[in-house]
């Protein structure tokens, strides 16, 4: 009776901090901005047409093409949605 009494809150335990973690993971996640965000905030930044959406771990490079013809790359923090950097370039 006390081996299926362990067992019982051995699973139990595991199932409370499965799900603790998972509901943790679950908030980092939204705290992120996906792509399409990112490239929205690029465009608001440099009016333009978005032409790429790279990403590195902390951030999108967002290229933009602007009427003038010029392609600027804005960089985009992902975790606040802000513009760190906004660079042209001559192509």
């Amino acid at each position: 009776m006390k081996h299926i009494a362990k067992n019982t809150l051995f699973i139990l335990f595991i199932s409370l901090s499965s799900g603790l973690l998972g509901h943790a993971y679950a908030q980092d996640d939204s705290a992120k901005i996906d792509k399409n965000q990112a490239a929205q905030k690029a465009q608001q930044q440099v009016q333009g047409r978005v032409l790429k959406v790279d990403q590195s771990k902390n951030k999108y490079r967002v290229k933009v093409l602007q009427k003038s013809g010029r392609v600027v790359n804005v960089d985009v923090d992902k975790r606040s949605g802000r513009v760190v950097k906004s660079g042209k370039k001559d192509d």
